[in-house]
């Protein structure tokens, strides 16, 4: 396999990219300078690629054999019977957490409200500061402790599903420890008074249920393991995944036709027909489940389906006695767009600052112990309260009760609301019959606050709106990417809302448009800001629709989201992709830039191959599985027919491709670097299994070094292919024969045959070795075991494994001579691991996987390929 085997980025291991600036292992080799045995094994990477391809060899046929309708109907209905519990528990999920973060935070207004009322008077506000201050830095300091259990559980996890989903695997991001910390931190870290939001969270939750639901097992819980032979491959967990995702959207928003584009547009890179409905059945049913818990518990009226989902935005609806009054009109449009602009811009502002805070925690916070992570936390909690509380006492404006009229507050209060809108205003430090603006939205839950700027008109003076805003960005911004659970959707939705007001103000103080409707301003606002963010067009859309209930919103919502997307991709990514690049994760875009194409598959492949041959030793099979981090391996025998046209030269020719001298070497390094592995690998089990005498003679250093290479012969590979021994005598052009490509064999089945001890002797044939079934060679996932865990004592090493049945004997492959774009489509929509590059006549030549895809790898060979030029 190529030399980034698992699809990684260069940041993630720097033993595995071909082009840096330091000597990689392998020139390191052919230049004799790595003689350390510990620079033998390679270290295991943070990230793997996932194997969304399905291996169509024996085992699978023979399942395939034996199923008949009956058992594929039998199947499909387990799948709907997995993707209906899946919307159900995450719905119940949902309800977990709305629960106890309305319990926490009720209890922290009743008790600070009580507080300030009475500190008013007595003049000991101080006293209601620190026992604000009490509430809010116990909950998130318990919310930073539960990140500190499992690291992974930070932040939305928006970025790490769509890396999932991307196929990408970010260790422990579907585990069941990992949906508890985030559901029990993400309440805590609400009920903390951070700026963040449940929602977010609430997608990261469903997908872990999807991905482990469906298993009946759980690394967390190992005594739980039930014979349940379905879904154990990453191609079915990736649809589950998807389908749990969607059902978090729709719990959080109440809309399952979102939540499916949202999973769509935002997280699978791989989508079939099939997997839509199937996606929209779980999120009805999240969606449903939810709405009937939440209404029987809160109204007693079990089966209303009153609160469709977590945050509700009401019904807009303009005052029966304001007959000029319209939602919007035609003349608003233009006025929407340059919200839209606006909004781009701020969006693009919070992404450039949170960029450069998520750097600085890099290089300053993360590498420090934990308890620093926990101390930033606290000391963003603390800033927090203090803003807020001192903003609302200091900067907010004591307004009269009668100056508010209730338009269409009655209708909301039918539809269900969770809070009257009227009863969430607050008269901090205000005197009778006046109520304070600034603490009637900073002392209320964000979804309250949200329901005040898109209902309440009259409310909000402008000054507050300005400060309301700039201070809810900028604390927003600092607290997104600490650690703790936290969702950016309602936070950008409610300083998004207050631009809007703030607009609609300006035009009806300033301008005179007073048929303007200041909840409309207030929706196209926070969807302008979020839509600034996150960069999210369809699926945004359509949860704003749905969330509204209210259609007529549609062109509005998706001129302004398409204005504000354009005008923040003109200055960088959205704040998803940015977290995702910062991590180092190799995600591939939709497509490839158009000069890609002037690039071809050969151009960007691997020449640096690690193969094994259809029968394979034992003692080799460990040496290439210990010195290696490669997650899968061509599966080759020798061309020798094609000798004389193979070395011409100076220059390797095949079916008329021609590569460079560094091809040569680095084939070379590979052949050294194995066969200095086999002399001295650091396994006392594995010592006695070679024998060859390494040759030691220094070469001349003013020499062309791949004459050096031409001349000098290495030990070749140690009985790889027991009939076809190589003789100590091969020549550079005997050990360079073209290899015959026959099949692909993934790293987890090569451990799995070894473990189960499948073998023959060489006095025996290949007829005699065990045969596994499909059930057994899947029975250790999601985990297989290690090969540096194993203990190898009782195997003994001359004993040869026949690896033609369990390979994958046509995966899909490409022409050294098609273009990037041909590559990349074909790589991206069918959720290949790798891609092997296969000459006109069954000869490999190289292999695409993951890293020789993304964006920054292709820039650098294009950069090459004009230099040549």
């Amino acid at each position: 396999m190529a030399g980034c085997g698992s699809g990684l980025c260069c940041c993630c291991c720097p033993r595995c990219c071909g082009e840096r600036e330091s000597r990689t292992p392998e020139e390191l080799t052919i230049l004799g300078e790595t003689h350390e045995e510990e620079d033998e094994i390679l270290p295991r990477k943070d990230y793997e690629s996932l194997d969304y391809d399905r291996c169509i060899n024996d085992p699978y046929l023979e399942v395939l054999e034996s199923m008949d309708n009956k058992k594929a109907q039998r199947y499909e209905a387990v799948k709907w019977v997995m993707v209906f519990a899946i919307g159900v528990c995450t719905g119940l999920v949902g309800l977990f957490v709305d629960f106890f973060v309305r319990l926490f935070t009720q209890l922290k207004f009743r008790v600070v409200q009580s507080s300030v009322e009475e500190c008013t008077e007595k003049g000991c506000l101080a006293l209601s500061l620190l026992e604000l201050l009490g509430f809010n830095l116990t909950f998130v300091f318990l919310a930073s402790l539960l990140v500190l259990i499992q690291p992974v559980a930070a932040g939305s996890g928006i970025p790490e599903i769509k890396c999932y989903l991307n196929g990408v695997k970010v260790p422990g991001v579907v585990r069941l420890r990992t949906v508890v910390c985030k559901a029990m931190g993400v309440l805590f870290s609400v009920a903390g008074g951070l700026f963040v939001g449940k929602e977010g969270p609430m997608i990261h939750s469903g997908a872990v249920v999807g991905a482990g639901l469906p298993q009946f097992q759980s690394i967390s819980l190992r005594k739980i393991h039930f014979n349940f032979p379905y879904f154990r491959s990453d191609r079915d967990k990736r649809d589950f995944v998807s389908a749990g995702a969607a059902a978090g959207v729709a719990a959080a928003f109440g809309a399952p036709i979102g939540g499916t584009l949202f999973s769509l547009e935002e997280g699978s890179s791989f989508w079939n027909q099939g997997l839509t409905w199937k996606v929209l059945f779980c999120s009805m049913a999240a969606t449903f489940t939810l709405n009937f818990f939440r209404s029987g518990i809160q109204f007693g009226s079990w089966g209303s389906f009153q609160l469709p989902g977590l945050l509700n935005f009401g019904e807009f609806k303009c005052s029966e006695s304001d007959k000029k009054c319209h939602l919007w009109t035609a003349v608003d449009l233009g006025f929407f767009v340059l919200m839209g602009i606006v909004g781009g811009l701020l969006g693009a502002t919070f992404n450039c600052l949170n960029k450069r805070l998520a750097k600085y925690r890099m290089r300053n916070v993360h590498p420090k112990p934990k308890l620093v992570r926990v101390l930033e936390s606290l000391l963003v909690s603390l800033t927090t309260t203090v803003v807020v509380f001192v903003a609302s006492m200091v900067l907010g404006e004591c307004r009269q009760m009668s100056s508010t009229p209730h338009s269409g507050n009655d209708t909301l209060s039918m539809q269900g609301m969770s809070e009257d809108v009227n009863s969430s205003i607050k008269t901090f430090f205000c005197p009778n019959e006046t109520y304070n603006d600034m603490a009637t939205l900073f002392f209320n839950p964000q979804e309250s606050a949200i329901l005040q700027l898109f209902h309440q008109d009259g409310t909000f003076s402008p000054v507050t709106l300005s400060l309301f805003f700039l201070l809810y960005f900028l604390l927003s911004c600092w607290t997104y990417g600490i650690s703790v659970p936290s969702g950016l959707f309602v936070p950008s939705l409610l300083c998004g809302a207050a631009f809007g007001r703030l607009v609609a103000n300006l035009l009806k103080s300033y301008i005179g448009l007073d048929h303007i409707y200041s909840g409309t301003f207030a929706l196209i606002g926070a969807a302008a800001f979020l839509g600034g963010v996150v960069r999210m067009t369809i699926s945004l859309t359509v949860i704003l629709i749905e969330s509204t209930n209210e259609i007529t919103y549609g062109l509005p919502i998706m001129i302004t989201l398409m204005v504000a997307k354009w005008t923040g991709d003109f200055f960088n990514k959205g704040i998803y992709d940015i977290h995702v690049n910062l991590r180092g994760v190799p995600l591939l875009e939709w497509e490839t830039e158009v000069e890609m194409d002037k690039l071809r598959a050969s151009d960007i492949m691997e020449p640096n191959l690690t193969y094994v041959y259809p029968h394979t030793r034992i003692q080799s099979l460990v040496s290439i599985l210990r010195t290696t981090v490669h997650h899968a391996f061509p599966v080759v025998t020798e061309n020798r027919g094609n000798e004389r046209e193979f070395m011409k030269g100076n220059q390797l020719i095949s079916n008329n491709i021609k590569f460079k001298k560094s091809s040569i070497l680095t084939r070379a390094g590979e052949q050294r670097k194995r066969s200095q592995s086999m002399k001295s690998y650091p396994s006392s089990e594995l010592r006695n299994m070679c024998d060859e005498h390494i040759a030691t003679e220094e070469p001349p250093e003013k020499e062309d070094l791949l004459q050096q290479m031409l001349e000098r012969r290495y030990t070749p590979y140690p009985n790889l292919y027991p009939d076809q021994s190589p003789s100590e005598e091969w020549t550079m052009e005997e050990r360079f024969r073209p290899l015959t490509f026959h099949g692909l064999i993934l790293r987890s089945q090569l451990v799995t045959l070894l473990v189960r001890g499948v073998c023959y002797s060489e006095s025996r044939s290949s007829a005699s070795q065990p045969r596994l079934s499909h059930a057994e060679m899947s029975e250790d996932y999601p985990r297989y075991p290690d090969i540096h865990d194993l203990d190898l004592t009782l195997l003994n090493p001359r004993m040869i494994v026949d690896v033609t049945p369990y390979m994958n004997p046509s995966p899909f492959a490409v022409s050294p001579n098609t273009h990037v774009s041909q590559v990349f489509n074909l790589f991206r929509t069918m959720g290949l691991r790798h891609l092997p590059v296969v000459n006109a006549v069954g000869e490999i030549v190289g292999i695409i996987t993951r890293h020789n895809l993304t964006h920054e790898f292709l820039q650098a060979r294009l950069r090459q390929h004009y230099q040549t030029i």
